[in-house]
């Protein structure tokens, strides 16, 4: 694994985090011992087989989960052992959420959806301004149902960012797309961690994805299996899928 930059400073750190889920008399250890840093301004993926963890681990960091045991700090506050109401105020604040199923409101065209998350943050951006990010400026006055999955799945991200979260993750956020479409959504992620310095975490089982990223972390059996980081981040136009 390689040294961390200095310059940086962590967002997220986790030590010795597990998770056990109990399926009647049957337990399964989801996660084994993490121990990892997420630094700021980072762009990294999560790659592994379904089953390895990454879905766990992500949404432990974003404060949807609790770990069975371990340690897990935004910054200086402790996760662990925040009450549910903190962990509320962590994710309004601090976390934009991206899932593989786009969650809109279907009676709400997408600036109405953007302006929802809006009215809850401290500082947001203009609802206009976040699509205009996502490259979907000219269809703010259109719903759900009148876009396509990728517009759908931008507006998904446009909400997401509109707050201005120091943290965006997201959970397979091209598993329902085709191969073009999902490259438009990516072109969109990378350019909120680029343009906004957002900490961007992307969960896929996609090998190409990882080269889009500053880092790659691997995940088998929950536990981490390699670190890797970038020299360079590839640019999708030029990327084999």
């Amino acid at each position: 694994m390689e040294a961390k930059n200095s310059d940086l400073s962590p967002v997220f750190s986790a030590r010795g985090l597990t998770k056990v889920y109990h399926v009647g008399e049957v337990e399964v250890q989801a996660l084994r011992g993490i121990d990892l840093e997420l630094m700021e301004g980072e762009f990294v993926v999560f790659l592994g087989p379904s089953g390895s963890g990454k879905s766990t681990l992500l949404n432990i960091l974003g404060g949807l989960d609790a770990a069975t045991s371990g340690e897990v700090f935004y910054r200086d506050h402790d996760l662990v052992h925040s009450t549910e109401a903190e962990l509320t105020t962590f994710r309004r604040e601090h976390v934009g959420f991206v899932f593989q199923f786009y969650n809109l409101i279907p009676s709400l065209t997408a600036l109405e959806n953007v302006a929802l998350v809006t009215e809850l943050a401290a500082h947001p951006m203009k609802p206009r301004d976040a699509l205009a990010l996502v490259g979907l400026e000219e269809r703010a006055d259109h719903f759900p149902s009148q876009l396509s999955g990728g517009e759908q799945q931008r507006v998904a991200i446009a909400r997401a960012v509109a707050k201005r979260p120091e943290i965006l993750l997201c959970d397979e956020p091209t598993g329902a797309l085709d191969v073009e479409t999902g490259k438009r959504v990516l072109e969109a992620i990378q350019l909120v961690n680029r343009e906004l310095g957002t900490l961007a975490a992307v969960i896929t089982h996609n090998a190409a994805i990882s080269k889009l990223a500053h880092r790659t972390i691997s995940l088998a059996d929950g536990r981490i299996r390699k670190d890797v980081r970038n020299a360079v981040q590839a640019k999708i136009e030029e990327m084999e899928w």
